[in-house]
């Protein structure tokens, strides 16, 4: 790597860990370190919502499956753009209201167990240990996004880009908490968003212009690369469109819209997030098209194999590589470590995020709710922070033997969530004769269905389809044989509403 390069790239670092540290000073209670104090303005909420959502299958991911598969891959965008606007549309703004009429809960299984005034406990439980599974693998895709930035771009093995690339993102989760993790968000949206409009417009330039690379891209792979419908299949399109169903199950997501300042904000910040998204997704497309054209006309296998980066029959081996070989074949040594930092950025954004949610889960759920249920705000930031590396190394550890790919790793614990939550905070938030028990067990066969169906079943349908079709089935059945919520539930319940529709 360039040393100008190297250089831009270890300034941004350094910045990262600053902000760590100034997290670290503002950072006084529980409330603090889960959820900022609910003082996120809407810009703010909106890109650290989008920054840790994306993750780096944005950057990594999707430009590598479209590069290798072409824009049949395009229907998972196109999926997540609607998830997302209707998860800002429809959940973000009762979330906000609920979880704070709900007794302030600041975490998920938190306003489970306040939602459905659950005194067993068994709901807390059950999300809590949810939110670890996935989370875990979730983090492991985050790191091996990592390890591949840092192996291709500094000549190191796998399991030294892991290390390297882990503690930094723990030094600053473990210090900061919420209040750091949401602005190197927020300044991470920024480096991604710039990423996915620089290097496309670059790419596509040295590919002749966006027609040759259109020509090229269809020419060599007799058009199939450029066609989202024919020779997908339906199975194929519903799969890749049911990405969208997730949204309203992610906690880390959902985190944002409980912090968001007010619910008054949530229209500014929809506008803000949903352009984000809508342009970076477009931009990461164009790379993995851009990508194909010009790395397969241009003698550049012998470059790349220096830097790391191999090829063979004029398509790259990893085919996650793709931003990161047009970087640095591409950029000026300056603008390639900004754009490299990029790629660290969308890995950051979102491991520090899940480490975040996962602690929270340990620290709240488990030590307070089961071991020490007198125990201060101190002693629980600092439970939570050893949490935060105790569950990254987990996540480690899977990740230096798990060879999937990031978009398959994400693809798993995308599903968990999304079958495991999404019906029962649509439900929670929309239907006051939903129950405890409904809630419970609608949770149980969503995690349930997606491990079983992803493990044994034999099928091309994403397994977030029948996980959360299973879960609200569930979820309602149960609630309806059972006895109808308390009268102060559905009382809280109209009060949410009310203030939701003023």
């Amino acid at each position: 790597m360039d040393t100008a390069t190297l250089v831009t790239f270890i300034v941004y670092i350094v910045g990262m860990l600053l902000l760590g540290v100034i997290g670290y000073k503002m950072t006084s209670n529980l409330s603090d370190y889960f959820l900022g104090g609910r003082k996120l303005g809407p810009g703010v909420a909106a890109l650290s919502a989008g920054a840790s959502d994306m993750s780096s299958w944005l950057i990594l991911g999707l430009p590598g499956a479209i590069y290798i598969s072409g824009l049949a891959e395009a229907w998972i965008a196109v999926g997540l753009t609607i998830g997302a606007y209707l998860n800002w549309q429809f959940v973000a703004k009762r979330l906000r209201i609920y979880t704070e009429v709900s007794n302030n809960a600041i975490t998920i299984p938190d306003f489970f167990e306040q939602r459905f005034r659950d005194k067993s406990r068994a709901l807390r439980i059950a999300s809590a240990a949810v939110i670890l599974l996935f989370f875990t693998f979730y983090t492991a895709s985050g790191l091996v996004g990592g390890a591949t930035l840092f192996s291709s771009s500094f000549g190191l093995s796998q399991n030294s880009a892991l290390l390297i690339g882990s503690a930094v993102i723990i030094a600053y989760t473990f210090l900061g908490g919420f209040i750091a993790v949401s602005w190197t968000d927020f300044i991470q949206g920024l480096l991604m968003f710039l990423a996915l409009i620089v290097l496309p417009i670059i790419a596509v330039q040295n590919a002749g212009g966006w027609n040759e690379a259109v020509n090229v891209v269809g020419n060599l792979t007799d058009g199939q690369n450029l066609q989202m419908i024919q020779g997908v299949g339906t199975v194929g399109i519903i799969s890749s469109l049911a990405w969208g169903l997730g949204y309203f199950g992610q906690p880390h997501i959902l985190a944002r819209f409980m912090a968001i300042r007010s619910h008054k904000d949530v229209p500014t910040a929809r506008f803000i997030g949903m352009t984000w998204m809508v342009l970076s997704l477009f931009g990461a497309v164009f790379v993995g098209i851009a990508g194909y054209a010009y790395l397969a006309t241009a003698d550049v296998s012998a470059e790349l194999a220096e830097r790391g980066i191999e090829m063979s029959g004029g398509v790259l081996e990893n085919q996650e590589t793709v931003f990161i070989a047009l970087t640095q074949l591409l950029t000026h040594p300056v603008v390639a470590g900004i754009l490299l930092a990029a790629i660290l950025a969308a890995i950051m954004s979102t491991v520090d995020s899940q480490l975040l949610v996962s602690s929270s889960a340990v620290a709240e759920d488990f030590y307070k709710g089961f071991f020490r249920k007198n125990a201060s705000n101190k002693e629980l930031v600092w439970v939570a922070r050893i949490s935060v590396v105790a569950i990254a190394g987990l996540a480690l550890l899977i990740a230096s033997v798990n060879e999937s790919l990031v978009l398959e790793l994400v693809a798993y614990a995308w599903a968990g969530f999304g079958a495991s939550f999404g019906p029962i905070i649509l439900l929670a938030l929309f239907w006051k004769r939903l129950t405890r028990n409904g809630a419970l067990f609608g949770i149980i066969t969503g995690a349930a269905t997606v491990v079983i169906w992803a493990e044994f079943v034999p099928s091309d349908l994403y397994e977030i389809v029948p996980g959360f079709v299973l879960a609200a089935i569930v979820a309602i059945v149960v609630s309806m044989m059972g006895k109808e919520p308390s009268e102060e539930i559905q009382t809280e319940f109209e009060e949410a509403r009310k203030i939701a529709n003023s």
